[in-house]
């Protein structure tokens, strides 16, 4: 049976909670030193295809391997691109968002930017698909999150030093790249995590980029050009989702804002087919934005359901919120999933495995309510 194809009305942004023994797996071999690579590879693959069941089972038409292997949900992409060095410093801790901190790892920019044929992630994709009767797809950070990421600092690559054009050019290309390798070994549905158009519609965020010599709104049109020109010449058969959100690690966040300074670059200059919006709370301010959508084959999927708390929705709030934003563009346009991944990092989310099942369970629920389809 051939899985149906994108975009659906039910989907969900990626990540997953991991399950007790990935942590202690992977603390034996990063920690500890004393599981081999191999070793935790193969306690992975088991909690891979827990989590590729556990999404056919609650009906979801797609899948992915809940970001598993990873540490960070953009860093462990980044780290393996040419150009590309992390390094931990003795600082207290890595970026603040509202109650907690991130570890004190940060990327640096040593050298010219590009994708590599062996990149991991390609293998990690094919071992989803190779596990599940419904579509696969990947997510990856977006390009804007090699930049904004990086600090001017960090930027140890001259050429980019001078002329930041350059290296928004240089990943484009990479990006390019890295669409043209994931097409060739089977992914017809990619995600890009691109977070930080929703960062810079954050009064706080815009007022510190301005401190530093960056205008906003130019920051925003040049992450919108390099969405574009990465994704520009993609197949026909491939499609491309882009997810937004304000911060997500413990379930504490760092932004908030509207869209509007950024909603009409991310629908209409970037070329991206559906869009995960963050709107859970009043963070994201209102629905207003979701105007600017043009008309045709693009999709939304609003985030009503939140992958914050363990709190369960209802149908009928999340009715009424489609209703509301149906006045703003095509409800057949729309789709639901949740507003963010439920564990951006390895440290998870502070809800349960069975809130989480409850939660994608809902998000089929309310597709087969509104649209009578998945």
């Amino acid at each position: 049976m051939t899985p149906a194809r994108p975009p659906f009305r039910a989907d969900h942004v990626g990540s997953l909670l991991r399950n007790g023994a990935v942590k202690q797996a992977r603390h034996s071999h990063f920690d500890e030193h004393k599981l081999s690579r191999e070793e935790l590879a193969e306690v992975e693959d088991a909690a891979i295809v827990e989590a590729i069941a556990l999404q056919e089972d609650v009906g979801l038409p797609v899948v992915t391997d809940g970001e598993i292997r990873r540490s960070f949900w953009h860093y462990d992409f980044m780290q393996e691109l040419d150009g590309f060095k992390f390094v931990e410093r003795d600082v207290a801790t890595g970026h603040n968002f509202k109650g907690a901190n991130t570890r004190p790892i940060f990327p640096t920019i040593t050298d010219k930017v590009d994708f590599p044929a062996d990149h991991p992630m390609l293998e990690h994709f094919k071992f989803v698909a190779a596990h599940t009767k419904v579509t696969p797809k990947i997510s990856i950070p977006g390009p804007s999150c090699c930049h904004f990421r990086v600090a001017k600092d960090d930027i140890g690559y001259q050429p980019y030093r001078d002329d930041l054009e350059l290296l928004f050019a240089d990943l484009a290309q990479a990006y390019k790249k890295a669409v043209a390798g994931f097409y060739a070994v089977g992914c017809r549905y990619l995600q890009m995590d691109d977070i930080f158009f929703a960062y810079l519609c954050d009064p706080k965020i815009r007022a510190e980029k301005q401190a530093q010599g960056l205008d906003p709104d130019w920051l925003i049109a040049q992450y919108a050009k390099m969405m574009h020109d990465a994704i520009v010449d993609r197949p026909a058969d491939m499609l491309i989702g882009m997810h937004m959100c304000r911060g997500n690690f413990k379930s504490t966040w760092i932004a908030e804002g509207a869209y509007d300074p950024a909603a009409d670059a991310v629908f209409n200059q970037t070329g991206v087919d559906i869009f995960f919006m963050e709107y859970d709370t009043e963070r994201a301010g209102g629905l207003e934005p979701l105007r600017l959508l043009a008309k045709g084959k693009q999709r939304v999927m609003p985030g009503f359901i939140t992958t914050k708390t363990g709190e369960l929705e209802s149908l009928d709030s999340l009715r009424r919120q489609f209703d509301e934003a149906a006045k703003y563009a095509d409800l057949d346009q729309m789709g639901i999933a949740p507003q963010c991944g439920f564990s951006s990092t390895e440290e998870g989310n502070a809800i349960t495995e069975d809130d989480q099942k409850r939660k994608l369970a809902l998000v089929v629920e309310t597709a087969e309510a509104i649209w009578g389809s998945v």
